[in-house]
């Protein structure tokens, strides 16, 4: 204590000196106003100086980072007041008020004032070392991280963590709601919105790419602003375009905002995890990171369990006219906005993580947190009388990063350059993660991540696909088929499923309140026939001739219409979009979301395996043996020819690999310091997400082709894989950098 006195108060002895010199100098040359100006600058506190130019007054040492609080200092404060460094001082180079508290000056450490004179500010700018202070701001790190890892221990793990468990693990949640939500809803918005092949493939692939933005983004922002500020924000932009996408009624009105929707979710990983790991301490960081993985399993639960409960049901809808219709499809992607609500509401009430306020240097704001967890723990074990005892915590060095926008500066001028500054740091973070120090690591990871996206996305977006296939194949089998057939006065009034008419004559039929689904008519001749409410599904006329005949309230548009022949043909009141109707597809519906709600409840045991072994086996051990187990569980591909089979499957290949999966988050989140742990994983994050666009595009070109090439691409990058992890370093037992 008495130390960081004597450095204070040669600090201030040392910039008292500067001051007086730059005035006597200043007042030879330019007379008394400068000397008014100085006099107004002599004002403001001299403990913002640096100095090592005058030999006279040296420092003893660099400020070590340390903070005391309490009655001790300000009585040793007292007790040394009228040393020689404060004799003769007036009021207006008073001290700092919270100096005598142990409190530290907001701007403390990030160099010159900005607005001084210009010779002052220049000398102190020109004797600052940027590797010096690198290195000084690595010790400092390195000595918080010790320190915090002991004031964790003393917290102790318990109430506290549990709830901020809960409020993550909502985030989380909603991550893996917007995974399916798109899935689901694609075979009803097809037709309510009458997409294309092409467009159909974009709407399943625009989360991906607005997720790839998101976890960049806001992974790079949770570094510089804040974990809890960054997440509030993605999770509120998530929610509100997920809200205006139920609502939408164009294509790309959809697609803009489901894009925006994935912008915001995307950086719910990167943080969470990250946002997680700082409140727990070294041995229970790997199990705990694991159990809230289990909330991405649970949001794909809850979405599975609400498209059953919901989409099929086709009275859960309303329409004003044939221009506004809002389908039961719509609800249920209201409804999976509502886990990103609650993750916010519940967010509102925790605290901003206490490592991120003491790595820029805000001591008071971490202490008062982690005292927090400190008291909420011991009261919920039955130990309120149990004292925080820590008084002081080693901040790190601030780098200086003031920007003098001065006063006569505009406000739109002043924001621009805050975005552009705050820009260049992230810049600055993101090629720090590519620094010599973290390479190696960095490119390791990259390739692990990237490897195992692409095996496991493209390969559970390939699985139904295979069973939409074999059900077709199945539907196909079935089908129909009349030839040269001729059909006079008849009237039909029922449905007309799974059948191919070619070369048929059909003179005054009537065709009447009916449901056509799977029709091709091929080469037909339709004279003097009447259609009346007609609802089509995957039915075409091709090459078909229309004579006198009258189409009234039906959905036979034009593209259903290939290259036929209209002879004094009338369309009266047709029906306008793509009308939907479960009741055709209610079975399918029902096998789809089943079957990802087994998928996903699959992972369960794995989950559970992964938590209980990640703390005693290793990161890297659970990382590489699951990626081979699942590498060879890829194999057992090829004797997937029933639904069944191909159920089975997919609930293997998830349960065994959301073990490396979770191993994965959790090396991630250790191998990178706490001012680049987001930075890194919402980079890395966002190639996973990349690679998941190419497995999905790739694996789904070879569908009803062959087998062979997406298992040889999902197991050899599963082995590429699982090879490079074991090259990783392994974080069990080391504190969080």
């Amino acid at each position: 204590m008495e130390d960081g006195y004597q450095n204070r108060t040669a600090f201030i002895k040392g910039a008292k000196d500067i001051a007086k010199e730059v005035k006597r100098q200043t007042s030879k040359k330019v007379g008394r106003s400068v000397d008014r100006m100085n006099d107004e600058y002599n004002k403001r506190s001299y403990s913002r100086f640096e100095e090592d130019d005058d030999d006279d007054y040296p420092m003893q040492g660099s400020q070590d980072g340390g903070y005391y609080r309490g009655d001790s200092q300000a009585t040793n404060d007292d007790d040394g007041g009228h040393s020689d460094s404060t004799e003769g001082h007036d009021e207006d180079d008073e001290i700092y008020e919270g100096e005598y508290q142990g409190i530290p000056r907001a701007d403390s450490g990030k160099g010159s004032l900005a607005g001084g004179p210009g010779s002052v500010r220049a000398s102190a700018q020109q004797f600052r070392d940027i590797g010096v202070s690198e290195a000084e701001r690595r010790k400092d790190q390195e000595e918080l991280a010790q320190q915090y890892e002991t004031i964790l221990q003393e917290c102790g793990h318990g109430k506290f963590q549990w709830s901020l468990y809960f409020v993550l693990g909502l985030a989380l949640m909603a991550d893996g709601v917007e995974i399916f939500v798109v899935g689901f809803v694609l075979p009803s918005a097809e037709k309510d919105m009458c997409l294309s092949e092409p467009n159909k493939s974009m709407l399943g692939l625009i989360v991906y790419f607005g997720m790839m933005v998101g976890a960049f983004l806001w992974g790079a922002l949770a570094d510089r602003i804040g974990r809890r500020q960054s997440l509030l924000i993605s999770l509120s932009i998530n929610s509100i375009f997920s809200f205006f996408s139920s609502f939408v009624q164009g294509y790309s009105t959809f697609l803009f905002c489901r894009l925006l929707s994935g912008v915001g979710i995307g950086g719910s990983i990167p943080i969470v995890f990250s946002y997680y790991s700082e409140f727990l301490a070294q041995e229970k960081r790997g199990e705990h990171l694991s159990w809230l993985c289990m909330f991405w399993m649970i949001g794909g639960i809850y979405a599975s369990a609400m498209a059953w409960a919901i989409i099929p049901h086709y009275g859960w809808s309303f329409q004003m006219g044939s221009a506004y219709q809002f389908h039961s499809w719509r609800v249920f992607v209201l409804v999976c906005a509502f886990p990103s609500v609650a993750a916010i509401a519940a967010l509102s009430a925790m605290p901003e993580s206490p490592r991120f306020y003491l790595e820029n240097g805000k001591h008071d704001e971490g202490w008062m947190i982690l005292k927090q967890v400190h008291d909420t723990n011991m009261r919920a074990k039955g130990y309120p009388e149990r004292v925080f005892s820590v008084t002081t915590i080693k901040t790190v060095k601030q780098v200086d990063e003031l920007v003098d926008t001065g006063t006569d500066t505009p406000v739109w001028q002043r924001y621009r350059l805050k975005i552009m500054s705050l820009s260049q740091q992230i810049r600055n973070n993101i090629l720090a993660c590519f620094n010599p120090e973290y390479k190696r690591t960095t490119f390791m990871l990259m390739a692990v991540w990237f490897t195992m996206s692409f095996s496991y996305y493209g390969l559970t977006v390939w699985f139904p696909d295979m069973i939409k296939y074999i059900q077709k194949q199945e539907y196909e089998s079935k089908t129909k088929t009349f030839s040269k057939e001729r059909v006079e006065h008849v009237t039909f009034n029922f449905t007309l499923e799974n059948q191919v008419h070619r070369q048929g004559y059909y003179f005054n039929d009537k065709f009447l309140n009916l449901k056509m689904k799977s029709m091709v008519f091929e080469d037909s001749v339709f004279e003097e026939c009447y259609f009346e409410d007609i609802t089509s599904t995957h039915t075409f006329f091709r090459n078909c001739t229309f004579l006198t005949s009258l189409f009234y309230n039906t959905d036979l548009f034009k593209y259903r219409l290939v290259n036929c022949k209209l002879v004094n043909s009338t369309f009266i009141h047709n029906k306008e979009g793509c009308m939907l109707d479960f009741s055709d597809d209610f079975n399918n519906a029902y096998m789809i979301y089943f079957v990802n709600f087994l998928g996903t409840l699959a992972v369960l045991p794995g989950n559970i395996v992964s938590a209980l072994l990640m703390d005693k086996i290793g990161r890297l051990r659970m990382l590489a043996g699951s990626s081979v187990i699942s590498c060879v569980s890829c194999f057992f591909l090829m004797f997937g020819n029933s639904e069944s089979g191909m159920i089975a499957l997919l609930c293997l290949f998830g349960g065994i690999s959301i073990a490396s999966w979770n191993a994965l988050d959790v090396v991630t989140v250790e191998l990178y310091p706490s001012d680049k742990r987001t930075t890194a994983f919402g980079f890395l994050n966002a190639l996973c997400k990349l690679a998941a666009v190419l497995g999905i595009s790739i694996f789904q070109s070879f569908v009803g082709i062959t087998k062979a090439v997406p298992i040889l691409f999902a197991a050899g990058a599963l082995a590429a894989g699982s090879f490079l992890a074991t090259k990783l370093p392994e974080t069990r037992g080391q504190v969080l950098q």
